[in-house]
């Protein structure tokens, strides 16, 4: 078929390709090269090109994991890959490389995934659009005159374009939301050490900070959580154990919810009316489907919160900082 269908498949359907013998993890890799390069020079997504390496590790032996062949790119911020820059969009960090990969970088590598590259993030990951002195300002797909969100940006935007099916993303506070609401993607952030941060990163944004990916289908988020999230070795925090697979629960009934939303803003001023009706449709959807819906803030005073927050926050950041001088 000469891939030219490659975009319309989600992760486990590209493995499931390969599974069968339809296309090989090459054929896969050079279908998503092709897009990068259609794309990426408006969309700034991608940020540094690892395509080589990834042909040498297309060609060789893969582990049978679900995602195998699948290519896939690696947020600018944390999660180390051996011999890569980690930039975290800042010219602080521009020679920075890493020596080996993390604990999560190589549950990636077991699920099979094919690293080709790293995507466009914020200086140290802080603001919710993605652009920087260092890396410059990341597209979005749908229309280049607007922003991709942040701080995961790059991830979004590349998959929102089709050259991967889901790509890493690590959230704080919104960081995988964020942009999957601007590209119109999946995006969980997942319970904190659901994954793992790594024995260096355990208190990145005081335990906001959290990996996963960004995706087209849920399905893709679910299955790649199975592979990655189970505990890691001295974390000083356990997650909940799971009933089941992830994968499963996408498709187990859940029940009767009971679900609470709000139209509450930090200011206290009101959203914008298009995003409220967005909101009030979602709700009175859930209680079509027979869920308990019910609106109902958290009666804080988020300005206190956020001052509050901001102060900590800044001095967690200044250590981050002063222990890498």
């Amino acid at each position: 078929m000469g891939f030219s269908e490659y975009a319309s498949y989600d992760g486990l359907g590209l493995a499931e390709l390969v599974r069968k013998g339809e296309v090989s993890p090459g054929e896969v890799l050079e279908a998503a090269l092709e897009r990068a390069d259609r794309h990426n020079p408006t969309l700034n997504a991608i940020v540094h090109d690892a395509r080589d390496e990834a042909r040498r590790v297309a060609a060789g032996p893969l582990p049978d994991g679900p995602f195998r062949g699948v290519p896939f790119l690696i947020k600018d911020l944390g999660c180390p890959v051996a011999g890569w820059p980690r930039t975290s969009g800042s010219r602080f960090q521009k020679d920075v490389v890493t020596p080996d990969d993390g604990e999560l970088t190589r549950r990636f590598r077991a699920a099979g995934l094919v690293l080709f590259g790293k995507t466009n993030t914020p200086e140290l990951g802080i603001t919710g659009t993605t652009e920087s002195a260092l890396l410059g300002p990341c597209r979005n797909p749908w229309n280049p005159d607007h922003i991709s969100g942040g701080s995961s940006g790059g991830a979004a935007s590349a998959t929102a374009a089709g050259i991967v099916p889901l790509a890493h993303a690590s959230d704080g506070l919104g960081s995988i939301r964020i942009p999957a609401a601007c590209c119109g993607l999946f995006g969980l952030k997942t319970t904190r050490e659901r994954n793992p941060s790594g024995p260096n990163d355990g208190d990145r944004a005081i335990g906001f900070g959290v990996d996963h990916v960004v995706s087209r289908t849920v399905r893709d988020s679910a299955a790649m959580l199975d592979c990655t999230g189970y505990p890691e070795p001295a974390s000083p925090y356990a997650s909940p154990a799971k009933a089941r697979p992830y994968l499963e629960e996408v498709s187990t009934p859940p029940g009767r919810l009971r679900i609470a939303f709000s139209t509450e803003t930090p200011s206290g001023r009101p959203i914008d009316p298009e995003v409220e009706a967005a909101a009030r449709e979602t709700a009175a959807l859930l209680e079509s489907l027979g869920h308990d819906v019910e609106e109902r803030g958290l009666g804080i005073d988020y300005r206190d919160l956020y001052k509050t927050q901001g102060v900590v926050s800044a001095a967690n950041s200044a250590a981050h900082v002063s222990t890498r001088l």
